[in-house]
């Protein structure tokens, strides 16, 4: 963990998609996740969108898949009214990362895959001089034998299972299967994990209630159920930091991460910083996001704007696991004030060159107002809490999506 950061603490957080279940009030249960190996959903400089989902701006005109079109659902928890950051908010889970997440006793937990590189995670094909520092950071230098690829997926497990108790593992009989996995180098296969109700139900409350008092005793549980925390289900997603005086003092440097699962698990609050959960389809989100039954916060926004394009759960999954290994580009939105918040985010023409953690633009253009066919817009119009319009006319860097937008609202441009 990087303490001598000057703006941010670093953090995770992790998208957690999940295939109904089998029954009347939902579609067949899928067959189980593979990715083909060697496909890319998003070949360099293009996109393949989910059929009726339109490329290209990212603008107004198109419209979010309805839900029936999903076969899953994502997690999402309400952050408690007490919160010192984003109060009643609806998140994905995740959280700031602790030492015990860096500590060298996971060395032995993890003893049969040390040899390895990040411990047999995909090695990512992005050049390190452009990985964003919370990835690139040699843990080393700072005393930590872990690897930084490593650990935030540690930090974005312990605090999926803290905050909603689902624990995502590998037991001992399927590691035995995953190293071989790792020695033939064909670790693009999702990993099976544990569920949590093949555990014992009263063993994993009492672990739970043990790591969010003490999150080392997450080393501790591991050890003593003798898994893994699944880091190789974890696919790279994202960078998210928190810009400059928008929701407090406090600001992250968030490591996003996706995985997918067969079915929901059984989910459970925390009942302290989380007071209830959710699985729905994102464009569910994002229709209740714009009734104004909940709030998101704008990474939220655009990363379920994003999973618009894939309603089917086979299709996100070969998607996220393969474009995991072309690695991610750092966001610090920046925000420009006037009849609303615009949030400038990196390859619009407006974003400043000095990205520091005080990074500010000074423009008399009125962003609102831009030409919705001009090149080089990647923004966010926020005019109140609940109405976010995207302009975007890049291309995503590292074979990333666009989001789909949906119907546009009485202020689009």
């Amino acid at each position: 963990m990087n303490t001598n950061l000057k703006h941010w603490k670093e953090a995770a957080t992790l998208i957690l998609a999940a295939g109904y279940r089998l029954g009347a009030d939902g579609p067949a249960l899928r067959a189980p996740l593979t990715a083909a190996p060697g496909s890319l959903t998003a070949a360099p400089g293009s996109l393949t969108a989910a059929p009726g989902s339109p490329l290209g701006s990212s603008h107004g005109g198109s419209h979010l898949p309805h839900k029936s079109c999903f076969d899953y659902g994502v997690l999402l928890l309400k952050r408690s009214s007490k919160s010192g950051f984003m109060p009643n908010a609806y998140v994905f889970p995740g959280g700031m990362a602790d030492p015990s997440d860096f500590s060298s006793e996971w060395l032995d937990i993890f003893k049969s895959f040390t040899n390895y590189h990040n411990f047999g995670l995909r090695s990512v094909k992005q050049p390190a001089e452009t990985r964003p520092p919370i990835f690139a950071t040699d843990r080393l230098k700072l005393g930590s034998p872990i690897p930084g690829e490593v650990a935030f997926r540690i930090c974005a497990l312990r605090e999926t299972f803290e905050e909603s108790g689902v624990l995502l593992v590998v037991s001992k009989q399927e590691e035995k299967g995953l190293l071989k996995s790792v020695q033939d180098r064909c670790v693009a296969d999702p990993v099976p994990h544990s569920k949590v109700d093949e555990l014992c139900g009263s063993e994993l409350t009492k672990w739970r209630t043990l790591v969010n008092q003490n999150p080392s005793n997450f080393i501790r549980m591991c050890r003593e159920l003798q898994v893994l925390p699944n880091i190789w289900a974890l696919h790279e997603w994202g960078n998210w930091l928190t810009p400059t005086g928008r929701y407090g003092v406090t600001r992250f440097d968030t490591a996003f991460f996706i995985c997918c699962l067969q079915e929901i698990p059984h989910t459970l609050h925390d009942e302290r910083e989380i007071v209830r959960f959710q699985w729905s389809t994102p464009s569910e989100v994002l229709q209740s996001y714009q009734a104004q039954e909940l709030w998101i916060a704008p990474p939220q926004f655009y990363e379920l704007s994003r999973m618009c394009r894939f309603p089917l759960l086979k299709d996100l999954h070969n998607f996220s696991s393969q474009r995991a290994t072309e690695g991610c580009e750092q966001w610090l939105p920046v925000l420009l004030k006037d009849e609303h918040y615009t949030s400038l985010l990196p390859g619009d023409k407006l974003y400043p060159l000095d990205t520091s953690g005080d990074a500010k633009t000074d423009t008399s253009t009125d962003p609102q107002l831009e030409d919705p066919q001009d090149s080089g817009l990647h923004r966010m119009l926020i005019f109140d809490p609940y109405t976010t319009t995207l302009q975007i006319t890049i291309t995503p860097k590292y074979n990333h999506l666009l989001p789909v937008v949906g119907q546009a609202s009485p202020h689009d441009s």
